[in-house]
């Protein structure tokens, strides 16, 4: 669950862009890029449905 955890707080960070150098080191040692990559890949589906469901609240009114 702490790889998980550890993996999802990466990605979350790096939506934003923000993230100390030694933070990414120690990431790039201890996560798996393909877990990065799926984790990615549905956090962007999410954010991509929920704008698509906002979109459609706001011109549904």
């Amino acid at each position: 669950m702490s790889a998980f955890l550890s993996t999802l707080k990466a990605v979350l960070w790096s939506f934003l862009g923000i993230r100390k150098n030694s933070e990414y080191q120690n990431d790039l040692q201890k996560l798996n890029p393909v877990h990065i990559v799926i984790t990615a890949i549905v956090l962007v589906m999410l954010m991509i449905a929920g704008l698509i469901g906002l979109v459609n609240f706001v011109v549904s009114k």
